[in-house]
C-alpha cells in the first residue's frame, strides 16, 4: 500500500510551499479513501512518495489514468495567497491503494 503525490515541477515552488501543497494533496486524498483501506495503509506505515511532472497537462493526464483505474484522486488548486495565482493547480494526490495499481499510473515518474 502507498500513496503518491505528484507535484508540478514547472512552478518551482519554494520548499515550504511545496511541502504545504503535498500535505494538502495527501490529506484530501486520504479523506476520500474508504476507512478499511486507510486502516490497512496505516498498519503498513502509511508509505508516501512524492513525484514530479513538468506541466499541468501532464498532471491532468495522470489524473485521467488514475480515475480510469478507479484510484482515489485529489487535485489541489491553490488559493493564491502567497506564491502562485489563485486557482493554480499545484499537485495531485493518488491513493492510498496497492503499490501495483498506483505504479501503473506513476511508475515512470521521477522523485522530487
Amino acid at each position: 500500500m502507498k500513496q503518491v503525490i505528484v507535484i508540478r515541477n514547472d512552478l518551482k515552488l519554494p520548499k515550504g510551499k511545496l511541502a504545504a501543497q503535498v500535505a494538502h494533496a495527501s490529506t484530501e486524498a486520504a479523506l476520500r479513501t474508504a476507512r478499511s483501506v486507510l486502516e490497512r495503509w496505516r498498519a503498513q506505515g502509511m508509505k508516501k512518495v512524492v513525484l514530479k511532472v513538468e506541466t499541468v497537462e501532464e498532471l491532468r493526464e495522470i489524473e485521467r489514468v488514475a480515475k480510469r483505474l478507479k484510484l482515489v484522486t485529489a487535485m489541489v488548486m491553490d488559493a493564491g495567497h502567497t506564491v502562485v495565482e489563485p486557482g493554480t493547480i499545484t499537485c495531485l494526490g493518488i491513493g492510498p491503494d496497492s503499490e501495483e495499481k498506483i505504479n501503473q499510473v506513476t511508475g515512470s515518474l521521477k522523485m522530487v
